[in-house]
C-alpha cells in the first residue's frame, strides 16, 4: 500500500508515546551507549513495514518479517534505529554519519558477541580493580559502626573569599534529600556542616537538632553567581573568582551508603556527615594516581558554542571534569580493559567504559527527589552546578545505578534483545511482552554497497554520503532523523567520551583523530561560524547525493520538527534541490514531554514525518484554510484518540509541516537549483510566510484547541461551528 496509504497515524502514535517514556525498556538496544535525541524504534518500524509488508500494519507490526533483498540507506544515522529496525527485519543497510562515536554506537549495536565469555571477562575486570579500590569506596555505618559500601559521594564548589581569603561552601540550598522516598528531609546544616534529617519543611527557617542553629533551608550561601561570606559578609561573584584557579574545588559534605547488616530494620536511605576517615580514603587514592597516568586523557577542551560554559568555570582539560578518585579508578579500568586478548569482547567493554562515564564525573548532580546520580548529559550540555554526586565507580550489586557494574547489565541486556527481539503492548493495568520469534539484529558488516542476497549486509561509514560514490538505483528506501540546525552539539559532547575510547580503540581507523569534531558537521555553532547557509547547503548537498541513488518511485522519509517557520526553510531548500516529491506530512510523537531539556519550554513532543518520493514533482497551489483546518482536524483527532493530550506547540509544529509540505509543492515546478543558497532561502522563507497567511495558521489552532477543550459536545456540532 505504501507510507502514505498504511500508515495509521493514531495506531503508530500510541507505541511511540508509549516508547519514549521508558525507551529502553521497549528498544534494550539502544542501551548499548548514550546518543542524542533517539527517535523512536517503533516509528521506523511502522515507516518500513507500511512501505514493504503485505497486510495492514496493525497485524504485520506484531509478527515476525523478512525483507531480504530491500536495502535502505541513512545518510545521518546517528545513533542507529534506522539502521538496527531495518536489519531486524533482513533488510541490508548502508548508513552514514560524520561522527565517529555514532559510528562506534551502530556498529557495537549490530555486532555479534559471546555473551558469556563478555559476562565472565567483565566480572574478571571488576573482581580485580575492587581488590585495588574497594577501600576508597568503604565507610563506617553511622548505625551498627560496622564497614558499609558508598553509593554517592556528595561535593559542594568552593571558592576563596575576596575578602578574608578563607574558603566559602557554594551552596544553593540546603536540601539533600525530600521527604518522598526517605522518610524525612535531609538537610546540610551550614552552623554545624551536619547532615540533619527535619520532619517538616513547611517554614522557611528549620532549627537544626544537632546544633539548634537557625537556618533558611530554600537559600544557601550562592544565589545568581554571588555569594556572601560567613565569617566577613563579604560579597563576592562566581565563576569569575573560581576560573583564576583553575578547575573548581570541591568540598566533601554528604554520603549516601548502603548497610546490608542494618538494611532489614532501617527505614529509608542511609545519610551520613564524612568523618575523617572518609576524607582519608579520598587523599589515599589521590596519591595514587601517578600509577595510572598513562591511561588518562590528557586533551585540552577546545572552544565550542557548549565548552564555552566549561571554560567559564575554569575547566581546561578533559581530566579536571573528574576527581582524583574517580580518575584513579577509571585509570585501573582502563588498563584492565586494554589487556582483554579478544577483539569483540575488549571492543565490547570499553563501550561499556565509554557509556558509563556520563555517571562518573564531577558535573553529575544528586536528584533530590529521586535519590540519585543523575546523568551528565540529561540536558543535552555541559551543566556545571554547585553541588555534585560522586557515583560508586564499579557499583553495589542490585543497588544503586550508574556504576560499571550496571553498565555490564545494560550492554548485556541490549544483546540479548538484539538476539530476540520483542514488542510491548501496554494494556490498562499491565504491559505484555510479545516476543517476534524469526526476527534478530545481527550485522553482516561489509565494505562496500554489494549486499548479500540473504539480507542483513551492513555497510556503515564514520564520514559523509558525499564521501563515497553510491550507485545510481542501489537503494529502495532512505529513511534519516536529518538535525535540527542548533539542536543538539553533537561533537562537543560526544568529545567528552571519544578522549577516554580513542586510547581503548587504537586499533580502530575511525578513532585515530584526536577529536570528533569535523568542519562538515551540520549543527548551527556559532563559535565555528557555522550559520544558516553552512546548514542548508550540507543538508542539500546530502539530499541530493542520498537521492541520486535512490530507485525511482521509492521513499525518502525524514523525521523533523521545529516551532519556527522559517526553521523549516533549509529542509524545504534541500527536498526542492533533489527533485523529491513531498507526497504526504504524517505526525508522530518522538519526545517525552518531562525530559529535562524540553521540560518546561514550549518544545513539542510531536515529529513531521516527510515522506517524499523521487518523482516527477508540479506546482501545486496552497492549501485553502478549509483544507488546512480539515487537515489539522483530521491529526488532532488521531492523536487525541491514541491518548495524547495536545498543546499549542504540538499543534504548532504539526501545522508547520504540513506548510512546509506545501511550500515544497508550491515551488516545485519552477525551481531553479542554479541560484545561490542566499536566494533559495530567501524565496522559501517568503513563500512559507505566505502559506501561514493564506492558511489563517495561527487561528486554525486557536479553533482545533477549542474543538479540543469541546470534546464533550458532539463532534459534528462543534465542526459544523468551526467550518461553517
Amino acid at each position: 500500500m505504501g507510507i502514505e496509504d498504511g500508515f495509521d497515524v493514531s495506531f503508530v502514535a500510541k507505541l511511540t508515546s508509549e516508547e519514549k517514556q521508558i525507551q529502553q525498556n521497549y528498544r534494550p538496544i539502544i542501551g548499548v551507549h548514550k546518543w542524542f535525541a533517539r527517535r523512536p524504534g517503533a516509528l521506523f518500524r511502522s515507516l518500513l513495514l507500511s512501505e514493504f509488508a503485505e497486510g495492514r500494519l496493525e497485524d504485520t507490526y506484531f509478527s515476525a518479517n523478512n525483507l531480504a533483498g530491500i536495502t535502505v540507506g541513512d545518510p545521518f544515522m546517528g545513533g542507529g534505529t534506522t539502521i538496527f529496525e531495518c536489519n531486524r527485519v533482513g533488510c541490508n543497510t548502508i548508513g552514514f554519519d560524520i561522527n565517529p562515536m555514532a559510528y562506534w554506537v551502530v556498529r557495537q549495536e549490530l555486532a555479534v558477541i559471546d555473551r558469556i565469555a563478555f559476562r565472565a571477562e567483565s566480572e574478571r575486570i571488576i573482581a580485580k580493580v575492587e581488590k585495588q579500590i574497594g577501600d576508597f569506596y568503604k565507610t563506617e555505618c553511622r548505625i551498627c559502626k560496622r564497614p558499609a559500601v558508598v553509593k554517592y559521594f556528595l561535593w559542594v564548589k568552593q571558592t576563596d573569599c575576596g575578602g578574608c581569603q578563607k574558603p566559602v561552601d557554594l551552596f544553593p540550598g540546603y536540601l539533600v534529600a525530600d521527604k518522598v522516598r526517605h522518610p524525612s528531609h535531609v538537610l546540610h546544616c551550614p552552623h554545624c556542616k551536619e547532615l540533619v534529617e527535619i520532619e517538616s519543611l513547611e517554614d522557611k527557617d528549620v532549627k537544626c537538632p544537632n546544633c539548634l542553629g537557625v537556618f533558611c533551608w530554600s537559600d544557601g550561601s550562592a544565589k545568581k553567581q554571588r555569594y556572601a561570606c560567613p565569617t566577613c559578609k563579604h560579597e563576592g561573584k562566581y565563576p569569575e573568582e573560581l576560573r583564576t584557579h583553575g578547575a573548581p574545588k570541591h568540598r566533601l559534605f554528604g554520603i549516601e551508603y548502603h548497610c546490608a547488616d542494618c538494611k532489614k530494620t532501617h527505614a529509608g536511605r542511609f545519610f551520613k556527615t564524612p568523618d575523617e576517615r572518609d576524607v582519608g580514603r579520598f587523599l589515599s587514592a589521590a596519591n595514587k594516581i601517578s600509577e595510572v597516568e598513562q591511561f588518562l586523557p590528557d586533551e585540552a577542551i577546545p572552544d565550542g558554542d557548549e565548552t564555552k560554559r566549561l571554560h567559564r568555570w575554569g575547566y581546561s582539560k578533559y581530566r579536571e571534569m573528574f576527581n582524583d578518585r574517580q580518575l584513579l579508578a577509571l585509570g585501573l579500568l582502563s588498563n584492565e580493559i586494554m589487556k582483554v586478548e579478544v577483539d569483540d569482547i575488549r571492543h565490547a567493554l570499553a563501550t561499556v567504559f565509554s557509556d558509563f562515564l556520563r555517571y562518573q564525573n564531577m558535573l553529575c548532580r544528586y536528584d533530590t527527589y529521586a535519590l540519585k546520580c543523575q546523568d551528565v548529559f540529561a540536558v543535552h550540555g555541559f551543566p556545571v552546578g554547585l553541588l555534585q554526586c560522586e557515583n560508586n565507580v564499579l557499583g553495589i550489586v542490585k543497588i544503586g545505578s550508574g556504576g560499571f557494574r550496571h553498565f555490564i547489565e545494560k550492554f548485556d541486556r541490549a544483546k540479548a534483545y538484539g538476539e530476540n527481539p520483542f514488542e510491548t503492548i501496554k494494556r490498562r493495568k499491565s504491559k505484555e511482552v510479545v516476543p517476534i520469534v524469526g526476527e534478530r539484529i545481527a550485522g553482516n558488516f561489509v565494505s562496500g554497497s554489494r549486499m548479500p542476497k540473504a539480507g542483513r549486509g551492513v555497510w556503515i561509514t564514520a564520514g559523509s554520503v558525499n564521501s563515497v560514490k553510491l550507485k545510481d538505483n542501489s537503494l529502495d528506501a532512505v529513511f534519516t532523523d536529518p538535525p535540527y540546525f542548533d539542536n543538539v552539539q553533537y561533537a562537543e559532547l560526544m568529545d567528552f567520551c571519544f578522549v577516554w575510547l580513542r586510547r581503548l580503540l587504537r586499533d580502530i581507523p575511525e578513532f585515530g583523530k584526536q577529536s570528533t569534531r569535523s568542519v562538515k558537521e551540520l549543527t548551527g555553532n556559532v563559535t565555528t561560524g557555522k550559520g544558516l547557509i553552512h546548514f542548508t547547503e550540507g543538508l542539500s548537498s546530502v539530499f541530493v547525493t542520498t537521492t541520486n541513488a535512490l530507485k525511482p518511485g521509492g521513499p525518502f522519509a525524514f523525521t523533523y520538527h521545529h516551532n519556527r517557520p522559517e526553521a523549516y526553510s533549509p529542509i524545504i531548500v534541500a527536498i526542492l534541490n533533489a527533485h523529491l516529491d513531498c507526497t504526504t506530512v504524517l505526525p508522530c510523537p518522538a519526545e517525552m514531554s518531562a525530559s529535562m531539556h524540553i521540560s518546561g519550554t514550549s518544545s513539542s513532543v510531536l515529529d513531521s514525518i516527510f515522506v517524499c518520493r523521487k518523482l516527477a514533482g508540479s506546482n501545486r497551489d496552497f492549501p485553502s484554510r478549509e483544507v488546512f483546518l480539515h487537515w489539522l482536524e483530521a491529526q488532532s483527532t488521531a492523536l487525541t484518540q491514541a491518548g495524547l493530550k495536545l498543546t499549542r506547540g504540538d499543534l504548532r509544529c504539526t501545522a508547520l509541516g504540513y506548510l512546509a509540505k506545501a511550500t515544497a509543492n508550491r515551488l516545485a515546478q519552477n525551481w531553479d537549483d542554479k541560484v545561490t543558497f542566499e536566494q533559495q532561502l530567501s524565496s522559501v522563507t517568503q513563500a512559507m510566510i505566505e502559506a501561514v497567511d493564506v492558511t489563517d495558521f495561527d487561528n486554525c489552532i486557536d479553533e482545533i484547541l477549542l474543538l479540543a477543550k469541546n470534546s464533550t459536545e458532539p463532534r459534528e456540532l462543534v465542526q459544523a461551528r468551526l467550518f461553517d
